[in-house]
Parts: C-alpha cells; sequence; structure tokens
C-alpha cells in the first residue's frame, strides 16, 4: 500500500469536471484499490459519488491510498492532475 498528501489549489476544488478528472485517472488501473481521504474520512477515488461527498474546496488537503500492482502510477497521475491544476 502506498499513499501521499496532495493539496487542492484550483479555484474550484473537486467540484463536477475536477472531480470527473480525478475519478477517470483513478480508474485507469482497475486492478488498484484507489481511496481518497479527507479528514479521516475515506471514500473510493473511482466513484464520483464518493469524491463529491467528501466536498474538497481549494486550499483542502487530502491523502490518497492506493493498493495492488499499479499503485504507484496511480499516485503519480493523480499527483500529476492535481499539480497541473486539473489542467484549467
Amino acid at each position: 500500500m502506498a499513499d501521499i498528501t496532495l493539496t487542492i489549489t484550483n479555484e474550484v476544488g473537486l467540484h463536477a469536471r475536477p472531480a470527473a478528472l480525478f475519478v477517470r485517472a483513478a480508474s485507469r488501473y482497475p486492478d488498484t484499490r484507489v481511496e481518497i481521504i479527507k479528514n479521516g474520512r475515506a471514500q473510493n477515488a473511482k466513484s464520483i459519488l464518493g469524491v463529491l461527498t467528501l466536498q474538497v474546496t481549494r486550499g483542502t488537503t487530502i491523502q490518497v491510498r492506493a493498493d495492488g500492482p499499479h499503485a504507484d502510477d496511480v499516485l503519480k497521475s493523480l499527483h500529476d492532475l492535481v499539480v497541473s491544476g486539473f489542467r484549467e
């Protein structure tokens, strides 16, 4: 199991479009379990509803945890997406 800590810096946080991009990136690795954690509350990072229910806003720090054969790959992909500001 691997994990990273990320701070969301884009204007709208993980709302509609950025959340969809986040879920899409996590879902590229079907054999790897991915969770997003905010304030100790974990959700499936491959579920749009799970991600949206965390209400991640700008400036929020989240933890992303991955377990499976592509854990490092999915974490790098999500890190790059967040650092790019969700390509906005």
